[in-house]
């Protein structure tokens, strides 16, 4: 496994030791059990994956090189490059500059870019038509590329099954950069259309058995089809993939519906189901699975509430906070900042999509028990920094060194 220069800031003296020893006691990652830290009167569940992955750890490496090797040049990302925003309030910090904010918004015009400045591509990747945009400019966009290597994989499928006369169906949220990257180099091959759930997958198969009109199809997927589609054509040879940071289950769900759809619709054997619906099941990112299956190891153990780090936009960490409010309170926090006393946090609300601020959050008795996690795209530095000040709330805990020390 390819080894990445992450500055040591992001590290953990506690957090990054206990991943480590999991990790060697567990190199075939069959264990998904929480690691237990009793520090007395609290304890800690902290889930068996989560934190900087393979493709966020690419990034960061090839983002802070970029900044080391050309000092005395202007340095650009297209977007942020991550949903984390310490990460990138440290980019800016060192004088990185965003062209464009997460929904795709200007700001920066392209006009005021010249030859000789580096333009950094996020996680995420990019569209097509940007790196042409940056081409035209004399700005080569493949040399600080921190495109995801799984994002790439999506691609590389998506391109094969359309080469083979299928249309894509992406499962992802529309206006989110990885779905708007892929849903332009899908769409370079192959008829596109983007659904972003369930609701959307069982609409789309109104037009693929027919049983809505064509001409409704362009206003139900308003901004989520290739030019040119047509759903009478081009729903009879499907494939799905997915932005990679979508719940597993959910994609997966997906493409077993409209896999049955097919299947019934045209009255499929098992072996003709692929001259209708493509196999893509290995467009599934790993470190996402990885995360959310540790979280449903997580929740089968008790607590008295949960803590989700990472940043309000990260699509990863929101999945995560999903999984654990349907069964424990769950606070969905940036930093420990936000953790304004043992009585006060202020947390993410998904679903009036605010800030807001709770009370009461810890429990009244001990020991207390809290699982905690967080996205890919949040340090490890950050877990220790939430774990720490929530630990200085209680008297008379263990020494940390003793508490980790009895770690299995």
């Amino acid at each position: 496994m390819k080894t990445f220069d992450i500055p040591e800031f992001y590290r953990s003296r506690i957090i990054s030791p206990i991943k480590e020893l999991r990790r060697k006691k567990d190199k075939l990652k069959r264990d998904y059990s929480p690691t237990l830290l009793d520090f007395g009167p609290v304890q800690f569940l902290i889930a068996r994956h989560f934190g900087f992955c393979y493709g966020v750890e690419n990034a960061i490496d090839i983002a802070y090189k970029a900044i080391s090797e050309n000092p005395d040049k202007r340095i650009f990302l297209l977007s942020e490059m991550i949903h984390n925003p310490d990460v990138n309030r440290d980019l800016v910090q060192r004088g990185v500059q965003f062209i464009m904010d997460t929904e795709g918004e200007q700001l920066i015009a392209w006009e005021t870019l010249q030859p000789e400045d580096i333009v950094i591509v996020p996680a995420f990747g990019t569209t097509l038509e940007i790196q042409e945009k940056l081409k035209s400019l004399g700005i080569n966009s493949y040399i600080y590329d921190t495109t995801c290597p799984f994002v790439e994989k999506v691609w590389n499928r998506a391109a094969q099954i359309g080469d083979k006369d299928y249309s894509i169906v992406v499962h992802g949220k529309p206006s989110h950069e990885e779905t708007r990257a892929t849903f332009s180099h899908s769409k370079a091959g192959a008829p596109t259309v983007v659904v972003k759930d369930m609701k959307q997958a069982e609409l789309l198969a109104k037009y693929l058995t027919g049983k809505l009109p064509s001409a409704q199809f362009y206003i139900d997927f308003k901004d989520q089809f290739s030019e040119g589609f047509d759903p009478e054509k081009d729903l009879k040879r499907i494939g799905v993939v997915n932005q990679t940071t979508m719940l597993a289950s959910d994609t997966q769900g997906i493409s077993d519906f409209l896999k049955n759809v097919m299947i019934q619709h045209y009255a499929l054997k098992p072996q003709e189901v692929e001259s209708h619906f493509a196999n893509t099941r290995d467009t599934l990112c790993y470190a996402t699975n990885d995360n959310q299956d540790a979280t449903y190891a997580l929740l089968r153990h008790e607590a008295d509430l949960v803590l989700v780090a990472g940043g309000y936009n990260s699509s990863n960490t929101s999945h995560l906070v999903e999984l654990c409010e349907t069964k424990f309170p769950t606070y969905f926090i940036e930093s420990a900042q936000k953790i304004l006393s043992p009585a006060l946090i202020q947390h993410f609300n998904m679903h009036e999509k605010q800030e807001v601020t709770s009370g009461n959050y810890l429990p009244a008795t001990t020991p207390a028990r809290i699982m905690l996690t967080c996205g890919a795209s949040c340090p490890d530095a950050i877990v220790e920094e939430i774990m720490l000040k929530v630990l200085g709330y209680f008297d008379h805990t263990l020494p940390i060194e003793e508490v980790i020390a009895g770690i299995e």
